[in-house]
């Protein structure tokens, strides 16, 4: 029997936890209720004695199903509708587009966004988020697709928006100043 300290499932938080966080935003969770669930799924896992055959994909499994079911409370709920406003922690580095793309990412259906996320920032193959989420790997890619086609259209219409306001800007600026330099000193 493995002790605590080398239980099979240390190697997983050391390397995934801040990605299950990350997921559990993706599954509209805040980050304090990431990190309960995060919290909860790891001190099950740790009750297992004989590591699964695949030890990562049963963790992000584990997590997910107890995301889910955090979610279904009627008071998380509400509360959860008044985070959504920030659904991404800003960070003080973070830049006009950063904020943009997590903007129109927040806008993803859940499927497509949280397979995006599991594609882009796990770094997992369709076949895995398959066998993760219990979908086929063509379903998978085709959220995936159809996600990134989604946050292209959106990031194009916020550029676009953006162009138009500034032109709006530079032409107000001029406006703003021609008619001075027309005026004459009596």
């Amino acid at each position: 029997m493995e002790t605590k300290a080398n239980h099979w499932c240390k190697a997983i938080y050391e390397t995934k936890a801040a990605d299950l966080l990350l997921y559990g935003r993706a599954l509209g969770l805040s980050h304090t209720e990431g990190e309960d669930v995060l919290q909860e799924t790891f001190v099950a896992l740790l009750e297992i004695e004989e590591a699964p055959s695949k030890p990562e994909h049963y963790c992000i499994r584990a997590f997910r199903n107890r995301a889910l079911n955090y979610k279904r409370g009627l008071w998380r709920r509400i509360a959860r509708e008044f985070e959504s406003l920030r659904w991404f922690e800003k960070e003080q580095a973070q830049t006009a587009e950063e904020e943009e793309a997590m903007k129109c990412l927040a806008t993803l259906p859940s499927e497509q966004r949280e397979v995006i996320v599991l594609k882009i920032w796990h770094q997992y193959t369709f076949e895995e988020i398959g066998d993760m989420l219990d979908v086929s790997p063509n379903t998978i890619a085709g959220r995936y697709r159809y996600g990134l086609q989604k946050l292209r259209v959106c990031l194009v219409a916020v550029k676009a928006e953006e162009e138009k306001h500034g032109a709006r800007q530079a032409r107000g600026w001029k406006a703003n100043w021609e008619p001075a330099a027309q005026m004459t000193v009596e």
